[in-house]
């Protein structure tokens, strides 16, 4: 991406190589490979240099949209400070009830404890699915159920209670990222602070 800067101020943006006019003289698209940087410079044309050292992972921030800047010769385009997405429920206001946008107390919007406590409920379903057939052939036919099998959806249901208590005693959503941030040990296994489902190998 380049930026074109007249008189110190940024007044056109290139996001990719076109054609374009510039006073008197039409330049051709190609000059932005075939010309040097202080070749294109020096007619005001800057390679924006992105700065994203204040963009965080969206899984868990809002990030600002990108701001460009003329400085010391120097086109960036930057973040602002990104905002954490709520950990918990927002809940109508009386001042939302009085505009009639919902009921004081009821939940406006979900936060990311409920939303995370409802995808691992949806992982849990899906792995006791694999095994679900044993417990229906169990009540159809009497069939017992493999010590295995029963081993492995109890330590499912066990793990999943633990998860839930770690998302619901989580303190803000710096702390529910650090629960699911994988970091890596000096044998090069990952792992998290929530921990991982049982997983059955079929």
């Amino acid at each position: 991406m380049y930026a074109l800067v007249e008189s110190g101020t940024i007044t056109k943006y290139f996001n990719y190589p076109k054609g374009f006019t510039l006073g008197d003289l039409q330049y051709p698209a190609d000059i932005f490979t075939k010309w040097s940087s202080s070749e294109l410079e020096a007619i005001g044309i800057y390679e924006v240099i992105f700065d994203s050292s204040n963009e965080k992972d969206s899984t868990w921030y809002i990030n600002t949209d990108q701001s460009f800047a003329f400085a010391n010769d120097t086109v960036t385009a930057s973040y602002g400070t990104a905002t954490a997405i709520p950990h918990a429920d927002t809940l109508w206001t009386a001042q939302d009830e009085t505009d009639g946008k919902g009921t004081e107390g009821e939940v406006a919007t979900r936060g990311l404890k409920y939303n995370l406590i409802k995808d691992l409920k949806k992982s849990v379903a899906n792995e006791l699915a694999k095994t679900d057939w044993y417990v229906t052939r169990n009540t159809e036919k009497s069939t017992a159920i493999p010590s295995a099998i029963s081993t492995h959806r109890d330590a499912v249901r066990t793990k999943q209670a633990s998860m839930e208590t770690a998302i619901t005693n989580a303190a803000d959503t710096a702390a529910l990222e650090t629960l699911h941030t994988y970091t890596e040990d000096a044998e090069g296994v990952q792992s998290r602070p929530l921990g991982e489902l049982p997983i059955l190998e079929l």
